[in-house]
Protein backbone atom coordinates (compact mmCIF):
# COMPACT_ATOMS: atom_id res chain seq x y z
CA UNK A 1 0.00 0.00 0.00
CA UNK A 2 1.40 3.43 -1.00
CA UNK A 3 0.53 6.49 1.07
CA UNK A 4 1.38 10.18 0.67
CA UNK A 5 3.79 11.75 3.17
CA UNK A 6 1.42 14.48 4.41
CA UNK A 7 -1.37 11.94 4.90
CA UNK A 8 0.46 9.92 7.55
CA UNK A 9 3.60 11.82 8.69
CA UNK A 10 4.56 15.10 10.35
CA UNK A 11 7.99 16.64 9.85
CA UNK A 12 8.30 19.30 12.53
CA UNK A 13 11.38 21.17 11.28
CA UNK A 14 13.19 21.27 7.91
CA UNK A 15 16.39 19.98 9.56
CA UNK A 16 14.72 16.96 11.20
CA UNK A 17 16.03 13.47 10.53
CA UNK A 18 12.70 11.91 11.54
CA UNK A 19 8.97 12.36 11.06
CA UNK A 20 6.18 11.48 13.51
CA UNK A 21 3.43 9.04 12.54
CA UNK A 22 -0.13 10.35 12.69
CA UNK A 23 -1.44 6.77 12.84
CA UNK A 24 -0.08 3.26 13.25
CA UNK A 25 1.42 1.84 10.02
CA UNK A 26 2.30 -1.79 9.32
CA UNK A 27 5.60 -3.20 8.11
CA UNK A 28 6.06 -2.93 4.34
CA UNK A 29 3.90 0.17 3.87
CA UNK A 30 5.40 2.58 1.33
CA UNK A 31 5.27 6.35 1.86
CA UNK A 32 5.88 8.74 -1.02
CA UNK A 33 6.80 12.40 -1.30
CA UNK A 34 7.70 13.44 -4.83
CA UNK A 35 10.58 11.24 -5.93
CA UNK A 36 11.37 10.13 -2.37
CA UNK A 37 10.12 6.77 -1.08
CA UNK A 38 10.25 5.22 2.40
CA UNK A 39 9.39 1.57 3.03
CA UNK A 40 8.63 0.69 6.65
CA UNK A 41 10.98 -1.98 7.97
CA UNK A 42 8.60 -2.85 10.83
CA UNK A 43 5.18 -1.87 12.19
CA UNK A 44 5.41 1.56 13.82
CA UNK A 45 2.78 2.85 16.30
CA UNK A 46 1.16 6.28 16.11
CA UNK A 47 3.21 9.01 17.77
CA UNK A 48 6.49 7.19 17.12
CA UNK A 49 9.33 8.28 14.82
CA UNK A 50 10.26 7.17 11.28
CA UNK A 51 13.78 7.78 9.94
CA UNK A 52 13.79 9.99 6.83
CA UNK A 53 17.50 9.74 6.04
CA UNK A 54 20.45 7.49 6.97
CA UNK A 55 22.18 8.19 10.30
CA UNK A 56 25.50 6.54 11.05
CA UNK A 57 26.14 4.93 14.44
CA UNK A 58 27.24 7.52 17.01
CA UNK A 59 25.89 10.48 15.05
CA UNK A 60 23.35 12.95 16.49
CA UNK A 61 19.70 12.66 15.47
CA UNK A 62 17.54 15.77 15.11
CA UNK A 63 13.84 16.41 15.86
CA UNK A 64 12.25 19.85 16.50
CA UNK A 65 15.44 21.15 14.83
CA UNK A 66 17.33 20.06 17.98
CA UNK A 67 19.40 17.01 18.94
CA UNK A 68 17.27 14.42 20.76
CA UNK A 69 19.87 11.64 20.97
CA UNK A 70 22.60 9.68 19.23
CA UNK A 71 22.30 6.63 16.99
CA UNK A 72 23.26 3.41 18.79
CA UNK A 73 23.73 1.72 15.41
CA UNK A 74 23.30 2.59 11.75
CA UNK A 75 19.77 3.79 11.00
CA UNK A 76 18.29 3.49 7.52
CA UNK A 77 15.42 5.49 5.93
CA UNK A 78 12.10 3.85 6.85
CA UNK A 79 13.42 2.47 10.15
CA UNK A 80 11.53 2.85 13.40
CA UNK A 81 13.60 5.18 15.61
CA UNK A 82 13.22 4.37 19.30
CA UNK A 83 15.01 2.93 22.32
CA UNK A 84 16.53 0.04 20.32
CA UNK A 85 18.61 2.36 18.13
CA UNK A 86 18.68 5.80 19.83
CA UNK A 87 20.45 6.70 23.07
CA UNK A 88 21.93 9.56 25.08
CA UNK A 89 25.15 11.51 24.66
CA UNK A 90 26.68 14.88 25.63
CA UNK A 91 25.06 17.90 24.01
CA UNK A 92 27.61 20.63 24.72
CA UNK A 93 25.02 23.22 25.70
CA UNK A 94 25.35 26.85 24.58
CA UNK A 95 23.24 28.88 26.99
CA UNK A 96 23.75 32.33 25.34
CA UNK A 97 22.07 34.06 28.28
CA UNK A 98 19.47 36.59 27.19
CA UNK A 99 20.55 36.59 23.54
CA UNK A 100 16.98 36.10 22.27
CA UNK A 101 15.26 38.18 24.96
CA UNK A 102 12.37 40.28 23.69
CA UNK A 103 10.15 42.40 26.00
CA UNK A 104 6.53 41.35 26.38
CA UNK A 105 4.15 43.08 23.99
CA UNK A 106 1.38 43.81 26.51
CA UNK A 107 -2.16 44.39 25.30
CA UNK A 108 -3.21 48.03 25.70
CA UNK A 109 -5.46 48.75 28.71
CA UNK A 110 -8.61 48.96 26.60
CA UNK A 111 -8.03 45.39 25.32
CA UNK A 112 -7.26 43.84 28.71
CA UNK A 113 -9.79 41.17 29.68
CA UNK A 114 -11.24 40.28 33.07
CA UNK A 115 -12.54 37.17 34.84
CA UNK A 116 -15.06 36.75 37.63
CA UNK A 117 -13.00 36.13 40.77
CA UNK A 118 -12.70 36.83 44.49
CA UNK A 119 -11.00 40.03 45.54
CA UNK A 120 -8.58 39.09 48.34
CA UNK A 121 -7.36 42.62 49.06
CA UNK A 122 -3.91 44.15 48.86
CA UNK A 123 -0.99 41.74 48.79
CA UNK A 124 -2.93 38.69 47.56
CA UNK A 125 -3.94 37.53 44.09
CA UNK A 126 -7.62 37.19 43.34
CA UNK A 127 -9.19 33.80 43.96
CA UNK A 128 -10.71 31.54 41.33
CA UNK A 129 -12.35 29.34 43.99
CA UNK A 130 -13.68 29.77 47.55
CA UNK A 131 -12.37 26.96 49.78
CA UNK A 132 -11.82 26.39 53.49
CA UNK A 133 -8.73 24.29 54.27
CA UNK A 134 -7.90 21.94 57.14
CA UNK A 135 -4.08 21.83 57.08
CA UNK A 136 -2.15 19.09 58.91
CA UNK A 137 1.22 20.03 60.36
CA UNK A 138 2.24 16.35 60.53
CA UNK A 139 1.10 12.97 59.29
CA UNK A 140 -0.01 12.13 62.85
CA UNK A 141 -2.83 14.68 62.52
CA UNK A 142 -3.85 13.67 58.99
CA UNK A 143 -6.75 11.42 59.96
CA UNK A 144 -8.10 13.97 62.43
CA UNK A 145 -7.98 16.62 59.71
CA UNK A 146 -10.02 14.35 57.44
CA UNK A 147 -12.50 13.63 60.24
CA UNK A 148 -13.00 17.38 60.73
CA UNK A 149 -13.62 17.93 57.02
CA UNK A 150 -15.89 14.88 56.56
CA UNK A 151 -19.22 16.39 57.76
CA UNK A 152 -18.82 19.23 55.25
CA UNK A 153 -19.22 17.22 52.07
CA UNK A 154 -20.53 18.75 48.85
CA UNK A 155 -24.18 17.96 49.56
CA UNK A 156 -24.02 19.41 53.08
CA UNK A 157 -22.32 22.58 51.89
CA UNK A 158 -24.70 23.14 48.98
CA UNK A 159 -27.72 23.06 51.24
CA UNK A 160 -26.31 25.50 53.81
CA UNK A 161 -23.38 27.34 52.23
CA UNK A 162 -23.86 27.31 48.45
CA UNK A 163 -21.14 29.89 47.82
CA UNK A 164 -18.40 27.73 49.39
CA UNK A 165 -16.62 25.39 46.95
CA UNK A 166 -15.55 22.93 49.60
CA UNK A 167 -13.81 22.08 52.84
CA UNK A 168 -10.59 20.30 51.89
CA UNK A 169 -8.21 18.43 54.20
CA UNK A 170 -4.59 19.00 53.10
CA UNK A 171 -2.69 16.07 54.58
CA UNK A 172 0.77 14.62 53.94
CA UNK A 173 3.31 12.02 55.12
CA UNK A 174 5.87 14.33 56.72
CA UNK A 175 6.17 16.84 59.58
CA UNK A 176 8.38 14.87 61.95
CA UNK A 177 11.63 12.86 61.91
CA UNK A 178 13.00 15.26 59.31
CA UNK A 179 16.05 17.51 59.16
CA UNK A 180 15.43 20.92 60.76
CA UNK A 181 17.04 22.90 57.94
CA UNK A 182 16.02 22.66 54.27
CA UNK A 183 13.54 19.73 54.57
CA UNK A 184 11.60 21.54 57.31
CA UNK A 185 11.88 24.86 55.51
CA UNK A 186 10.42 23.39 52.30
CA UNK A 187 7.49 21.79 54.15
CA UNK A 188 6.72 25.01 56.00
CA UNK A 189 6.83 27.00 52.74
CA UNK A 190 4.26 24.61 51.30
CA UNK A 191 1.91 24.70 54.29
CA UNK A 192 2.15 28.47 54.71
CA UNK A 193 1.60 28.95 50.99
CA UNK A 194 -1.56 26.86 51.14
CA UNK A 195 -2.85 28.76 54.19
CA UNK A 196 -2.71 32.10 52.38
CA UNK A 197 -3.53 30.76 48.91
CA UNK A 198 -5.92 33.01 46.95
CA UNK A 199 -8.39 30.15 46.52
CA UNK A 200 -8.53 29.57 50.29
CA UNK A 201 -10.65 32.01 52.29
CA UNK A 202 -10.16 30.46 55.73
CA UNK A 203 -8.06 27.73 57.28
CA UNK A 204 -7.54 25.59 60.36
CA UNK A 205 -4.10 24.22 61.29
CA UNK A 206 -4.15 20.84 63.05
CA UNK A 207 -1.12 19.26 64.75
CA UNK A 208 -0.31 16.48 67.17
CA UNK A 209 1.79 18.55 69.54
CA UNK A 210 5.23 16.94 69.77
CA UNK A 211 6.24 17.04 66.09
CA UNK A 212 9.28 18.78 64.61
CA UNK A 213 7.02 21.03 62.51
CA UNK A 214 5.55 23.13 65.31
CA UNK A 215 2.50 25.21 64.37
CA UNK A 216 3.42 28.34 66.44
CA UNK A 217 6.80 28.38 64.70
CA UNK A 218 5.10 28.04 61.30
CA UNK A 219 2.77 30.96 62.09
CA UNK A 220 5.59 33.19 63.32
CA UNK A 221 8.11 32.41 60.57
CA UNK A 222 5.66 32.99 57.74
CA UNK A 223 3.58 35.76 59.28
CA UNK A 224 0.30 33.85 59.00
CA UNK A 225 -2.83 35.82 59.79
CA UNK A 226 -6.52 35.17 60.14
CA UNK A 227 -7.89 35.47 56.60
CA UNK A 228 -11.39 36.28 57.82
CA UNK A 229 -10.26 39.45 59.64
CA UNK A 230 -11.94 38.43 62.88
CA UNK A 231 -9.20 40.02 64.93
CA UNK A 232 -7.96 36.75 66.41
CA UNK A 233 -4.97 34.53 65.75
CA UNK A 234 -5.21 31.93 62.98
CA UNK A 235 -7.29 28.94 63.99
CA UNK A 236 -4.97 26.14 65.17
CA UNK A 237 -5.14 23.22 67.59
CA UNK A 238 -3.11 20.24 68.82
CA UNK A 239 -4.49 16.78 69.54
CA UNK A 240 -2.37 16.33 72.66
CA UNK A 241 -3.36 19.71 74.13
CA UNK A 242 -7.08 19.08 73.57
CA UNK A 243 -7.10 15.59 75.05
CA UNK A 244 -7.25 13.25 72.06
CA UNK A 245 -8.89 12.56 68.73
CA UNK A 246 -12.58 12.91 69.60
CA UNK A 247 -12.16 16.21 71.45
CA UNK A 248 -10.02 17.66 68.67
CA UNK A 249 -12.48 16.62 65.97
CA UNK A 250 -15.33 18.19 67.94
CA UNK A 251 -13.36 21.44 68.42
CA UNK A 252 -12.35 21.45 64.77
CA UNK A 253 -15.90 21.03 63.51
CA UNK A 254 -17.03 23.91 65.70
CA UNK A 255 -14.21 26.10 64.35
CA UNK A 256 -15.20 25.30 60.76
CA UNK A 257 -18.86 26.00 61.55
CA UNK A 258 -17.82 29.42 62.84
CA UNK A 259 -15.90 30.27 59.64
CA UNK A 260 -18.30 29.01 56.96
CA UNK A 261 -20.95 31.77 57.21
CA UNK A 262 -18.31 34.41 56.46
CA UNK A 263 -16.98 32.41 53.51
CA UNK A 264 -20.52 32.08 52.19
CA UNK A 265 -20.91 35.88 52.11
CA UNK A 266 -18.07 36.25 49.56
CA UNK A 267 -19.02 36.97 45.94
CA UNK A 268 -17.24 37.01 42.57
CA UNK A 269 -16.54 40.36 40.95
CA UNK A 270 -14.72 41.35 37.72
CA UNK A 271 -10.98 40.96 38.23
CA UNK A 272 -8.12 41.69 35.79
CA UNK A 273 -6.38 38.74 34.11
CA UNK A 274 -3.17 40.09 35.63
CA UNK A 275 -4.45 38.47 38.85
CA UNK A 276 -4.16 34.97 37.36
CA UNK A 277 -1.13 32.77 37.95
CA UNK A 278 -1.14 29.68 35.74
CA UNK A 279 0.47 26.38 36.82
CA UNK A 280 1.59 24.39 33.76
CA UNK A 281 2.32 20.65 33.94
CA UNK A 282 2.35 17.67 31.64
CA UNK A 283 1.90 14.05 32.67
CA UNK A 284 1.56 10.80 30.81
CA UNK A 285 3.19 12.50 27.81
CA UNK A 286 3.43 10.88 24.39
CA UNK A 287 4.92 11.57 20.97
CA UNK A 288 2.12 14.02 20.23
CA UNK A 289 2.58 16.16 23.36
CA UNK A 290 5.22 18.42 21.82
CA UNK A 291 3.21 18.72 18.58
CA UNK A 292 -0.31 19.52 19.79
CA UNK A 293 -1.22 20.11 23.46
CA UNK A 294 2.04 21.60 24.73
CA UNK A 295 2.56 24.21 21.96
CA UNK A 296 -1.16 25.07 22.17
CA UNK A 297 -0.71 25.68 25.89
CA UNK A 298 2.31 27.80 24.97
CA UNK A 299 0.02 30.02 22.88
CA UNK A 300 -2.45 30.34 25.78
CA UNK A 301 0.42 31.07 28.18
CA UNK A 302 1.71 33.86 25.94
CA UNK A 303 -1.78 35.38 25.75
CA UNK A 304 -2.06 35.40 29.54
CA UNK A 305 1.37 37.03 29.84
CA UNK A 306 0.34 39.72 27.32
CA UNK A 307 -2.64 40.49 29.61
CA UNK A 308 -0.20 41.08 32.47
CA UNK A 309 -0.72 37.67 34.07
CA UNK A 310 1.76 35.08 35.31
CA UNK A 311 2.50 31.71 33.78
CA UNK A 312 4.75 29.22 35.57
CA UNK A 313 6.66 26.33 34.00
CA UNK A 314 8.11 23.65 36.31
CA UNK A 315 9.44 20.05 36.37
CA UNK A 316 13.20 20.76 36.29
CA UNK A 317 14.09 17.17 35.51
CA UNK A 318 11.87 17.38 32.42
CA UNK A 319 13.47 20.42 30.80
CA UNK A 320 16.89 18.72 30.89
CA UNK A 321 18.56 19.08 27.52
CA UNK A 322 16.22 21.90 26.48
CA UNK A 323 16.99 24.47 29.17
CA UNK A 324 19.06 26.52 26.68
CA UNK A 325 15.80 27.53 24.95
CA UNK A 326 14.83 29.31 28.18
CA UNK A 327 18.23 30.77 29.09
CA UNK A 328 18.48 32.36 25.65
CA UNK A 329 15.36 34.41 26.34
CA UNK A 330 16.01 35.11 30.03
CA UNK A 331 15.47 38.73 31.05
CA UNK A 332 18.97 38.81 32.57
CA UNK A 333 22.10 36.71 32.84
CA UNK A 334 21.36 36.26 36.55
CA UNK A 335 17.97 34.67 35.85
CA UNK A 336 19.46 32.41 33.20
CA UNK A 337 22.25 31.29 35.53
CA UNK A 338 19.72 30.54 38.27
CA UNK A 339 18.06 28.06 35.91
CA UNK A 340 21.38 26.42 35.02
CA UNK A 341 22.24 26.19 38.72
CA UNK A 342 19.06 24.17 39.22
CA UNK A 343 20.14 21.76 36.48
CA UNK A 344 23.54 21.31 38.13
CA UNK A 345 21.89 20.73 41.52
CA UNK A 346 19.69 18.02 40.01
CA UNK A 347 22.68 16.32 38.43
CA UNK A 348 24.38 16.16 41.84
CA UNK A 349 21.17 15.24 43.69
CA UNK A 350 20.37 12.28 41.46
CA UNK A 351 24.01 11.16 41.47
CA UNK A 352 23.95 10.98 45.29
CA UNK A 353 21.36 8.21 44.95
CA UNK A 354 23.29 6.37 42.23
CA UNK A 355 20.91 7.63 39.53
CA UNK A 356 21.02 10.18 36.71
CA UNK A 357 18.74 13.07 35.79
CA UNK A 358 18.23 11.47 32.35
CA UNK A 359 16.68 8.33 33.90
CA UNK A 360 13.52 9.25 32.04
CA UNK A 361 11.12 8.94 30.11
CA UNK A 362 8.74 6.60 31.91
CA UNK A 363 7.28 3.35 30.61
CA UNK A 364 4.12 5.13 29.41
CA UNK A 365 6.15 7.89 27.73
CA UNK A 366 8.11 5.29 25.76
CA UNK A 367 4.96 3.43 24.80
CA UNK A 368 3.66 6.74 23.45
CA UNK A 369 6.74 7.31 21.28
CA UNK A 370 9.16 9.32 23.46
CA UNK A 371 12.68 7.88 23.46
CA UNK A 372 15.09 10.14 25.39
CA UNK A 373 14.77 12.84 28.04
CA UNK A 374 16.09 15.33 25.45
CA UNK A 375 13.12 14.57 23.19
CA UNK A 376 10.67 14.69 26.08
CA UNK A 377 12.10 17.98 27.36
CA UNK A 378 11.94 19.69 23.96
CA UNK A 379 8.26 18.80 23.78
CA UNK A 380 7.58 19.77 27.40
CA UNK A 381 9.23 23.17 27.13
CA UNK A 382 6.80 24.11 24.35
CA UNK A 383 4.32 24.85 27.16
CA UNK A 384 6.35 27.99 27.86
CA UNK A 385 5.43 29.59 24.53
CA UNK A 386 7.69 32.42 23.35
CA UNK A 387 7.58 34.82 26.31
CA UNK A 388 10.80 35.95 28.00
CA UNK A 389 11.82 34.19 31.23
CA UNK A 390 11.30 36.70 34.05
CA UNK A 391 12.14 34.79 37.24
CA UNK A 392 13.26 31.45 38.70
CA UNK A 393 11.79 30.27 42.01
CA UNK A 394 12.62 27.61 44.55
CA UNK A 395 10.04 24.93 45.29
CA UNK A 396 6.83 26.46 46.75
CA UNK A 397 8.40 29.92 46.95
CA UNK A 398 5.92 32.80 46.74
CA UNK A 399 5.50 33.80 43.07
CA UNK A 400 5.68 37.60 42.84
CA UNK A 401 6.81 38.39 39.28
CA UNK A 402 4.47 38.84 36.35
CA UNK A 403 5.18 37.11 33.04
CA UNK A 404 6.73 33.70 32.35
CA UNK A 405 8.44 32.20 35.39
CA UNK A 406 10.03 28.87 36.30
CA UNK A 407 9.73 26.93 39.55
CA UNK A 408 12.10 24.16 40.60
CA UNK A 409 10.05 20.99 41.10
CA UNK A 410 10.45 17.29 40.40
CA UNK A 411 8.72 15.85 37.35
CA UNK A 412 6.37 13.84 39.57
CA UNK A 413 2.94 15.36 38.88
CA UNK A 414 1.41 15.68 42.40
CA UNK A 415 4.68 16.93 43.92
CA UNK A 416 5.22 19.41 41.10
CA UNK A 417 1.68 20.80 41.16
CA UNK A 418 1.74 21.04 44.96
CA UNK A 419 4.77 23.33 44.74
CA UNK A 420 3.18 25.49 42.05
CA UNK A 421 -0.09 25.82 43.95
CA UNK A 422 1.68 26.58 47.24
CA UNK A 423 3.59 29.30 45.37
CA UNK A 424 0.28 30.98 44.56
CA UNK A 425 -0.92 29.61 41.22
CA UNK A 426 -4.72 29.87 41.18
CA UNK A 427 -5.37 28.05 37.89
CA UNK A 428 -3.82 24.94 36.32
CA UNK A 429 -3.54 23.43 32.84
CA UNK A 430 -2.32 19.85 32.56
CA UNK A 431 -1.53 18.25 29.20
CA UNK A 432 -1.56 14.47 28.71
CA UNK A 433 -1.12 11.96 25.91
CA UNK A 434 -1.60 8.75 27.89
CA UNK A 435 -4.57 9.86 29.98
CA UNK A 436 -3.72 11.45 33.33
CA UNK A 437 -6.80 12.00 35.52
CA UNK A 438 -5.11 14.58 37.75
CA UNK A 439 -7.16 16.91 39.94
CA UNK A 440 -5.80 19.52 42.31
CA UNK A 441 -7.91 21.10 45.07
CA UNK A 442 -8.12 23.97 45.77
CA UNK A 443 -7.09 24.90 42.20
CA UNK A 444 -9.14 23.98 39.10
CA UNK A 445 -7.05 21.98 36.64
CA UNK A 446 -7.92 21.89 32.91
CA UNK A 447 -6.73 18.72 31.18
CA UNK A 448 -5.76 18.80 27.51
CA UNK A 449 -5.64 15.59 25.45
CA UNK A 450 -2.89 15.41 22.82
CA UNK A 451 -4.89 13.30 20.34
CA UNK A 452 -8.54 12.70 19.48
CA UNK A 453 -8.72 8.93 20.29
CA UNK A 454 -7.65 9.72 23.88
CA UNK A 455 -10.17 12.56 24.17
CA UNK A 456 -12.98 10.35 22.91
CA UNK A 457 -11.97 7.38 25.07
CA UNK A 458 -11.67 9.51 28.27
CA UNK A 459 -14.14 12.29 27.50
CA UNK A 460 -15.36 12.35 31.10
CA UNK A 461 -11.86 13.39 32.18
CA UNK A 462 -10.45 15.49 29.31
CA UNK A 463 -11.51 19.15 29.04
CA UNK A 464 -9.88 20.09 25.72
CA UNK A 465 -9.01 18.07 22.61
CA UNK A 466 -5.81 19.20 20.90
CA UNK A 467 -5.94 16.26 18.50
CA UNK A 468 -7.65 18.48 15.92
CA UNK A 469 -4.16 19.83 15.17
CA UNK A 470 -2.97 16.40 14.02
CA UNK A 471 -6.05 16.02 11.86
CA UNK A 472 -5.58 19.40 10.21
CA UNK A 473 -8.91 20.77 11.47
CA UNK A 474 -7.30 23.49 13.62
CA UNK A 475 -3.93 25.17 13.90
CA UNK A 476 -1.84 25.28 17.09
CA UNK A 477 -2.81 28.95 17.45
CA UNK A 478 -6.53 28.18 17.12
CA UNK A 479 -6.42 25.49 19.81
CA UNK A 480 -4.32 27.82 21.98
CA UNK A 481 -6.93 30.56 21.74
CA UNK A 482 -9.69 28.06 22.47
CA UNK A 483 -7.81 26.88 25.55
CA UNK A 484 -7.26 30.48 26.65
CA UNK A 485 -11.01 31.16 26.44
CA UNK A 486 -11.66 28.07 28.56
CA UNK A 487 -9.09 29.21 31.12
CA UNK A 488 -11.06 32.44 31.60
CA UNK A 489 -14.34 30.54 31.96
CA UNK A 490 -12.86 28.11 34.48
CA UNK A 491 -11.22 30.93 36.44
CA UNK A 492 -14.70 32.51 36.56
CA UNK A 493 -16.28 29.42 38.13
CA UNK A 494 -16.95 26.88 35.36
CA UNK A 495 -16.16 23.41 36.71
CA UNK A 496 -13.45 21.28 35.11
CA UNK A 497 -14.03 17.59 34.41
CA UNK A 498 -11.93 16.60 37.43
CA UNK A 499 -13.83 19.02 39.70
CA UNK A 500 -17.17 17.63 38.50
CA UNK A 501 -16.01 14.18 39.65
CA UNK A 502 -14.69 15.41 42.99
CA UNK A 503 -11.02 14.82 42.19
CA UNK A 504 -8.26 16.60 44.07
CA UNK A 505 -8.32 15.48 47.72
CA UNK A 506 -5.41 13.03 47.41
CA UNK A 507 -3.03 15.01 45.17
CA UNK A 508 -1.55 17.28 47.83
CA UNK A 509 2.05 15.97 48.03
CA UNK A 510 4.82 18.25 49.40
CA UNK A 511 8.32 17.44 48.18
CA UNK A 512 10.05 15.40 50.92
CA UNK A 513 13.78 16.20 50.96
CA UNK A 514 16.49 14.62 53.07
CA UNK A 515 16.62 11.50 55.26
CA UNK A 516 13.88 10.32 57.59
CA UNK A 517 15.52 10.34 61.02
Amino acid sequence: MNLSFDEVLLRLHPDDHVAVLKKTLKSGVVIEQGSQIWRLSRTIPAGHKLALKPIDSGQPLVKYGQIIGFALKDIQPGDHVHTHNLGMGPLGMDYRFGENHRPVDLFPPEQQLTFQGYDRGAGRRSGTRNYLAIISSVNCSASVSRYIAAPFNKEALMSRFPNVDGVVALTHKSGCSLMPDEPLEVLQRVLAGMAVHPNISGYLLVGLGCEVNQIPQLIQRHGLKDLLHSGQDPFHMNIQSLGGIAKTVDAGIKAVEAMLPKLNELRRTPRPLSELALAMNCGGSDGNSGITANPALGVASDLLVRHGGTSVLAETSEIYGAEHLLTQRACSREVGEQLVDLIRWWEQYTASFGATIDNNPSYGNKEGGLTTIYEKSLGAIAKAGQSPLQAVYRYAERIKEKGLCFMDTPGNDPVSMTGLVAGGCNLGVFTTGRGSVFGCKPVPCIKVATHTPLYQWMEDDMDVNAGSILEGHESVAQVGHRLFDQMIRVASGEATKSEAQGMGDEEFAPWMLGPTL
